[in-house]
């Protein structure tokens, strides 16, 4: 039992860790918004050794220290929205038969993006905003497979 929750201290500050990291270098520059999403490996990872639940916990603890410190509070709505969607989509994969790891990054990447567009449109009130989905859906897919990719090899490695 302490294994596990050495293990969800080590991920929470890993996530904080690579979330501070990524707002440093913009990825893709030039595309508001899209972030390669490298604390979300922590959470994928909790999430298919431990359970929804503490998964949900790491996300939150992350994205609420990367928001107060890094943020503010429309960053700790955004995050909070993606993540969660991200969070239940992905647990609902994992509970399905033919979706491999990359396969639930992919669908939590995608609706990480979705779930932050949603909340994009009702906080501006407007519903053009939708015309970015096309992006965010794509980078969603790029994104959701390489930390499925790297949340594998990081697996491997850590029994």
């Amino acid at each position: 039992m302490s294994k596990k929750y050495a293990h969800l201290g080590l991920f929470s500050a890993v996530a904080i860790i690579f979330g501070y990291v990524e707002s440093l270098v913009p990825l893709f520059a030039g595309i508001p918004g899209i972030r390669l999403g490298l604390a979300n490996l922590a959470v994928l990872f909790i999430l298919e050794r431990y359970t929804f639940r503490d998964a949900a916990l790491v996300s939150a603890v992350r994205i609420l220290v990367i928001g107060f410190l890094f943020g503010n509070m429309f960053s700790i709505l955004y995050s909070l929205a993606g993540a969660a969607l991200s969070l239940l989509i992905m647990t609902l994969c994992k509970h399905q038969k033919g979706f491999s790891l990359t396969g639930i990054s992919i669908a939590g990447g995608v609706s990480h993006n979705v779930g932050q567009l949603l909340v994009a449109m009702a906080v501006v009130q407007n519903t053009s905003l939708i015309y970015y989905g096309p992006v965010l859906l794509v980078s969603g897919v790029i994104t959701g497979f390489l930390i499925g990719i790297l949340t594998g090899e990081v697996l491997k490695r850590i029994p």
